[in-house]
């Protein structure tokens, strides 16, 4: 029952000043003046997609309709000891001195503004502080509502409106600092989570489960053959998918592929890198929100099964803001104890009627 559980919304309003400028130049040598000819010639001009308004959407939404048994909180900024067990110091070093700018940071859409330094050292640690309150029994789950993203984030490199890869992030505080020896991340945002793939490629103590759109979709890594390297062989499990799957598709892979690898794993500690892109408003994967909420049904109750319940997600993608708003609704709804039922694939219950409905017609005399 929605409320048997309580979770905890953390959001900061500092995220919300990260607002990149579509039309800043690009970083000396990057291809700013190539990438404008190319959208002139098309008539077309670019908006920057990942804005503060998909905050506010998820926000508004839950003022409007509240979730019995959460509650609010505020986030913290990451230090930079904390951002270092993911990220190389000289990255860092590149993305401080970035701090109070207009600029590009690669030419696959990651950009800042001057807020954006800040914002990103807060949503890596808004994501520590939803680990540390359900490691430390503060909640059953947490929810960090938090931008810009981080999955495709790597050790040296932005990508994909992604600075600091918060999930990463989050992780490797839960090893360092809060006793976690074995953490499960799950990724089911539309794109592949390259960024926390390269930065636990070797590492055993991190399973890292991922569906995601198949290539060339961005950023056209992840695929089924990427198990992972040296100690950590075996580690990264990639499920890729083709456009439009759906959510009997995504569900199979969760019950068929997550739920034994996490059995065998026995994780203390469960991450999701939750984006909302996978469904169809998005033109990604055709998920629904009722598939959302199944799917957080299935990583709950790997929670449940091996770590105390200790379930913590952080907002990757989606930027249509009301399937964004929505699908964490009805994430927030079962984190918090709802029960829900399988979603049907469309039409499937019409064709159930009409098979019954037909089915002695040709059964002879």
């Amino acid at each position: 029952m929605i409320g048997d559980r309580e979770v905890i919304l953390f959001h900061d309003p500092r995220t919300l000043a990260h607002q990149p400028d579509a039309d800043a130049a690009f970083l000396p040598g990057r291809l700013d003046r190539r990438v404008r000819e190319i959208l002139s010639g098309l008539g077309a001009k670019w908006s920057y997609p990942e804005h503060p308004g998909r905050l506010r959407a998820v926000l508004e939404l839950l003022e409007r309709e509240p979730v019995p048994g959460l509650r609010l909180a505020p986030g913290v900024a990451a230090t930079r000891e904390q951002l270092a067990r993911v990220h190389t110091t000289s990255y860092l070093d590149g993305i401080q001195a970035l701090r109070g700018e207009n600029a590009w940071l690669d030419v696959d859409t990651t950009a800042v503004s001057p807020g954006s330094v800040e914002a990103a050292e807060v949503a890596a640690g808004t994501a520590i502080a939803a680990v540390e309150a359900v490691m430390t029994g503060g909640a059953r789950g947490a929810f960090a509502a938090v931008r810009p993203p981080g999955h495709h984030a790597e050790s040296v490199r932005a990508r994909g409106f992604c600075l600091f890869n918060n999930v990463a992030v989050a992780a490797a505080h839960a090893q360092a600092a809060l006793g976690c020896r074995r953490v499960l991340i799950v990724d089911w945002d539309a794109h592949h989570g390259n960024g926390t793939q390269e930065i636990f490629w070797a590492d055993p103590d991190v399973l890292f489960f991922d569906t995601h759109r198949a290539a060339p979709f961005y950023p056209g890594s992840g695929a089924l053959e990427d198990v992972g390297g040296g100690l950590g062989e075996g580690y990264t499990v990639n499920v890729p998918l083709p456009g439009g799957a759906g959510d009997m598709a995504l569900l199979k892979a969760f019950r068929e592929i997550l739920v034994p690898a996490a059995d065998a794993f026995r994780p203390d500690l469960v991450l999701v890198s939750a984006g909302f892109d996978a469904h169809r408003f998005d033109l990604a994967l055709n998920v629904s929100y009722e598939g959302f909420a199944s799917m957080t049904r299935i990583v709950r109750d790997i929670a449940d099964r091996h770590c105390q319940g200790r379930l913590a997600m952080v907002l990757e993608g989606g930027y249509h803001t009301e399937s964004l708003a929505r699908g964490v609704h009805a994430t927030l709804e079962v984190m918090a104890g709802a029960d829900p039922e399988d979603p049907w694939a469309p039409g499937l219950g019409a064709v159930d009627e009409a098979v019954a409905f037909h089915r002695d017609a040709f059964n002879g005399p």
